[in-house]
């Protein structure tokens, strides 16, 4: 359940997604759903959020798309995630259409290449808060800091490959999780 109360409107919905999509450029859009989603609206808690950022890298398609579906259908249902995944991408439509009308003329202006930099360089400090933020929160306990451990040191350092990293990890994780049946308390059986 949202942290604020009541139903989130449609339009907000739109207005926020609408917002990330347009003006995001270079990556970290997942750093301003967390920022807009969780921080400042409060509309989700980080459990739930990070639930749909794990969702969305475990489904097809782009992890961001996913989180916006995921996001919207969590605050509106259906209609939520619709109007979600729309608003985030209507903006970037009609902006790249227009960037590509002007790009053979935009290359040629002094600083572009290094204004383009400077946002990608922003992109990436946004996905490590992020991931420090996800780590920290997640890796409380000993056995999800092992497997998170692990798991970096498997593809970010050794490269093997995703799929066998996560063939292994993700039922291992799940196990050492699961709620532990608690013994029935009462006499013994006669």
């Amino acid at each position: 359940m949202p942290l604020n109360s009541g139903r989130v409107p449609l339009a907000s919905i739109f207005r926020v997604f609408f917002i990330i999509g347009a003006t995001s450029f270079g990556g970290g859009l997942i750093s301003w759903f967390h920022r807009e989603i969780v921080t400042r609206r409060r509309w989700l808690t980080e459990e739930q959020f990070m639930s749909g950022v794990a969702l969305g890298q475990v489904l097809p398609g782009p992890n961001v798309t996913n989180l916006a579906v995921y996001i919207g259908q969590r605050l509106r249902g259906p209609r939520g995630a619709a109007i979600a995944l729309g608003a985030m991408l209507t903006g970037p439509f009609f902006l790249c259409i227009a960037l590509a009308a002007v790009y053979s003329e935009a290359i040629r202006i002094p600083g572009f290449h290094a204004a383009m930099d400077g946002i990608a360089a922003a992109a990436i400090g946004m996905i490590l808060r992020l991931g420090w933020m996800g780590a920290s929160h997640s890796c409380r306990k000993a056995a999800p800091a092992v497997i998170a451990l692990a798991v970096f040191i498997a593809i970010g350092i050794l490269k093997w490959p995703l799929l066998a990293v996560v063939a292994v990890a993700a039922p291992l994780s799940v196990a050492l999780v699961w709620p532990k049946r608690k013994p029935q308390g009462g006499g013994g059986d006669a």
